[in-house]
């Protein structure tokens, strides 16, 4: 469900052609033959009482609206209503006894298109007991006699011109006129820009019986917004989704362009410089323009959201595809309501609930538009959405018994900054001048946390340190990190395309092709299995390297890299500098993310063995600051590097600490802005000290 009442199912269209057939009808094919041949097979194949006119599912109907055809159409049609009555007599035509006044047209609707530029379909027509209108004319049933007679209201009916039988090569340069003719005159078809206060709202929220309304904001102004509603009794929020209502008239004709779309498209030739939304635009303007006159303009700026939305984006779930406010979305199987996690009321049910069919089909689609694969045989995916988004799928009951799922985890399109988790209190500018030095001066880090804590984020902002012609290496298993440096090769594992696994390339055989490539930072997306190993023999060799883990404290993190799967040496841990320790916890019953302490390694225990390490800064729950608890063993190595004296360190510590701190005050968080100043302070400091106005 959603603000439109019922969704409209396009995934079971074919079952709605049986209800909407009398929206569309066939064209009737005419052999060149003359029109009295036509008349009479017409005449013949018509049953007495019927009115030959067949729906384009295969189902009569009188319902069908007019279409577009040609003069020679229109005649044989009308010809084959005078016959219908007595479709076995010969006739004489009478002339009526007073002229049958013509039928105006209606006014149009405010707002809609101008019909003069459309070609007409022929007129309507209504069976009468005394005869049959065809036109403005009315002829008594059985009132042809001759061809002669027939032919003279053959001509009355076609233009002079027309309906003469021409050859292939006449044929062919009239077809080609043609459909430049109708281009041009389909191309008119233009609606004024949609105003709410002229054409009324196009969106509107019904109401849910036992919820009360706690706030509402737009997603995508002005076709879909969000209510966020509250059950007392329940003590549950529900987040509902209101897109644009639509009359039945609008939900068959969507349901037509729908179906119309899916044949002329694939006759499209479509490549990466084709404008697909301009492209359907004008399909969809092509399609309606047998409904000008009762189509205004909120219908048709309804009907291309919903074609832009099921086409171009992400279906009915482009509105939480479009909220800032939403981290992750997860649809657990079918006839099931998604749920979402909204960052101001955490985990919260939604309105939109997929059906059985449907959901398989969306599974499979989404996993297209990731360039990924899905089956029966295949059926778990791990992806990266078009727009950088972490995608995870099943498909069927094979894995998932409830059905097929997907689970979204948003991803930011511009990425987070360092100024980013300065402000949200993740991190301390303190903090983040320590890791600006470290990894400037080539110290190596991983991030280790749970799930959602914040690692990948964290790895993502910290990489803007990377000084700016440094040459960086990325190997990732789904798309996630972004930087700004031009010298950057991001590298990405693939799955076999085959059964037997052949042409598969793992995180293993990537980061041993990595070290070929002589990178100064070696950036890995998160340490699983035995590529760690290779990740740590880097380490040992001089290569930076930024990694995640899943690991809630220190010890526990050096006990997954000793054991299996990853079993790496102990004496190698060593060659790692800074854990990061991150964690989603709750302070003042609000769930927050935060950097519970930064830990470096240092050596081994000649008499325990055990690896020791010193924790740096450590986050104080009670006031919801970070202290700084010990002596750093790294920036000493910094400072003998650089031949700084402590006083020297700590001067520059506080300079990057202001730099940081000045962003923050001034609101620079654009993400380009910044790895400007961070990436222009590396090569000439003292000149964004003046620039921005620092004092030592």
């Amino acid at each position: 469900m959603s603000g439109t009442g019922k969704d409209i199912d396009f995934e079971q269209h074919e079952d709605d052609k049986k209800t909407f057939y009398g929206l569309m009808k066939k064209k009737a094919s005419v052999k060149e033959s003359t029109p009295s041949e036509q008349a009479e097979k017409l005449a013949a194949e018509t049953p007495a009482g019927e009115t030959g006119v067949t729906g384009y599912y295969g189902i009569d109907s009188d319902m069908a609206p007019p279409k577009e055809t040609d003069a020679v159409d229109a005649a044989d049609e009308r010809l084959s209503r005078i016959f219908q009555s007595e479709p076995a007599k010969s006739a004489v035509i009478t002339e009526p006894s007073a002229p049958v006044k013509p039928v105006a047209e209606p006014e149009p609707a405010a707002g809609i298109a101008s019909a003069e530029a459309i070609p007409a379909g022929p007129a309507s027509r209504a069976a009468t007991p005394s005869g049959q209108e065809t036109g403005n004319v009315i002829f008594p049933a059985g009132s042809l006699e001759t061809e002669e007679d027939i032919m003279k209201e053959l001509t009355s009916i076609v233009k002079p011109g027309e309906g003469v039988v021409k050859s292939d090569e006449e044929e062919k340069v009239e077809k080609g006129k043609g459909k430049k003719d109708k281009s041009k005159l389909r191309q008119k078809i233009v609606f004024e820009p949609y105003d709410p206060e002229k054409h009324g709202p196009m969106t509107s929220f019904p109401g849910v019986t036992g919820y009360e309304e706690v706030e509402r904001y737009w997603v995508d102004e002005p076709y879909a917004f969000i209510v966020i509603l509250y059950n007392e009794s329940t003590n549950n929020y529900l987040y509902y989704v209101c897109e644009p209502s639509l009359t039945m008239f609008e939900k068959e004709l969507l349901v037509e362009v729908y179906d119309r779309l899916q044949d002329v498209l694939m006759m499209e030739n479509l490549d990466a410089t084709t404008d697909k939304k301009e492209l359907l635009r004008e399909k969809v303007n092509q399609t309606i323009s047998d409904y000008i006159g009762k189509i205004d303009t909120k219908s048709y700026y309804k009907i291309m959201y919903y074609i832009n939305r099921d086409y171009l984006e992400f279906g009915k779930i482009n509105p939480l595809m479009h909220d800032n406010f939403i981290e992750d979305i997860s649809n657990n199987g079918f006839d099931t309501p998604v749920f979402l996690y909204h960052k101001n009321y955490e985990n919260i049910m939604t309105n939109i609930v997929y059906g059985e069919r449907q959901l398989d089909s969306y599974v499979i689609r989404l996993a297209q538009r990731c360039g990924k694969h899905i089956s029966i045989a295949e059926p778990m995916v791990d992806a990266t959405m078009p727009d950088g988004s972490r995608i995870q799928l099943t498909l069927g009951k094979e894995v998932t018994t409830r059905g097929s799922t997907f689970t979204i985890r948003k991803f930011k399109e511009v990425p987070i900054t360092p100024i980013d988790l300065i402000a949200w209190n993740t991190f301390s500018s303190e903090i983040m001048s320590y890791l600006w030095l470290c990894i400037e001066n080539n110290k190596s880090l991983i991030f280790s946390g749970g799930t959602a804590s914040g690692k990948t984020s964290s790895l993502n902002a910290v990489s803007l340190f990377i000084p700016p012609k440094a040459k960086v290496v990325s190997l990732e298993d789904t798309r996630e990190l972004k930087l700004p440096h031009m010298n950057w090769i991001p590298g990405l594992t693939r799955d076999s395309f085959t059964a037997d696994g052949k042409g598969a390339i793992e995180m293993y055989t990537l980061l041993k092709a990595a070290l070929r490539q002589r990178p100064e930072y070696l950036l890995v997306g998160e340490v699983r299995g035995k590529e760690a190993l290779t990740l740590f023999q880097a380490m040992s060799t001089g290569h930076t390297t930024f990694s995640t883990m899943h690991a809630d404290s220190v010890e526990s993190a050096i006990h997954r890299l000793e054991n299996p799967p990853i079993s790496v040496p102990r004496t190698m841990i060593t060659a790692l500098d800074i854990i990061s320790i991150q964690a989603q916890t709750y302070l003042k019953n609000k769930r927050v993310r935060r950097n519970m302490k930064i830990v470096e390694i240092n050596d081994i225990d000649p008499n325990t063995r055990n690896i020791r390490t010193n924790d740096i800064f450590v986050w104080n729950s009670s006031t919801d600051r970070f202290e700084r608890v010990g002596e750093s063993r790294v920036l000493g190595e910094i400072a003998q590097r650089r031949a700084w004296s402590k006083r020297e360190l700590s001067a520059e510590l506080m300079r990057r600490q202001k730099v940081l701190e000045y962003m923050l005050n001034n609101n620079i968080r654009e993400f380009k802005q910044i790895a400007a100043i961070i990436h222009a302070y590396a090569v000439k400091p003292d000149r964004v000290l003046e620039t921005l106005g620092i004092k030592e």
